[in-house]
């Protein structure tokens, strides 16, 4: 991933949040020369710079047989900007950009179809998100009928070897250019608009 220094991020506690977000990843393998990509809910654990993701495919998914190597993307907020929001925006010729934030995590996949971990895998991701959509649906592991489901997934490891986050809030412009941003993306619709402005306003240094 092209990173300029100025969008370099180091801090995994950034990573943390751009999970925590949004944890719908995308996982890149390569089988004889291609790119394989799958879209996936993933669980995530971080001890200090020790980076696990678990998952499942459906079972007729040709990734599910791709253990080794791997890349996952975590996608975070991004929106348009526009030049007409800089105050420098003539006498410096501005033109439109993207902000957004990014990670691009590398390592190795390690699949799996023991009953047990799949059912924690199921269990897991349903208690987040059902959470969130304000329900209550569970995992019954003593439910027969539920237990025969896990016949048709695959789980997977993946240890990350290699975090790379790329944030790009306008840390090259100056201040002015990047409060006047912030303040034109906190009135859009988007809430990935408002989010970036929320990232811009916490990386933004006092000083120019």
């Amino acid at each position: 991933m092209y990173r300029p220094a100025a969008f370099v991020e180091t801090d995994l506690a950034a990573l943390d949040a751009l999970i925590e977000r949004d944890n719908f990843i995308t996982l890149i393998t390569v089988r004889d020369g291609a790119p394989v990509v799958n879209h996936l809910p993933v669980l995530y654990r971080r001890d200090g710079d020790r980076i696990e993701l678990r998952g499942h495919w459906a079972r007729p998914n040709p990734q599910a047989r791709h253990a080794g190597p791997a890349t996952a993307i975590v996608h975070g907020p991004h929106a348009y900007v526009s030049p007409s929001w800089y105050p420098d925006k003539e006498a410096e010729a501005r033109v439109p950009t993207w902000n957004y934030a990014v990670a691009h995590l590398g390592g190795t996949l390690e699949t799996f179809d023991d009953e047990a971990a799949l059912a924690a895998i199921v269990d897991e991701l349903s208690q987040q998100h059902e959470a969130r959509a304000g329900h209550a649906w569970r995992f019954e592991f003593e439910r027969p009928d539920h237990r025969v489901q896990l016949r048709g997934i695959v789980g997977f490891r993946f240890h990350v070897d290699d975090a790379v986050l790329k944030f790009k809030l306008n840390q090259n412009h100056p201040a002015a250019n990047r409060s006047a941003v912030a303040d034109q993306l906190e009135q859009q619709a988007r809430d990935d608009s408002r989010d970036i402005a929320a990232l811009m306003r916490a990386r933004t240094p006092t000083e120019n």
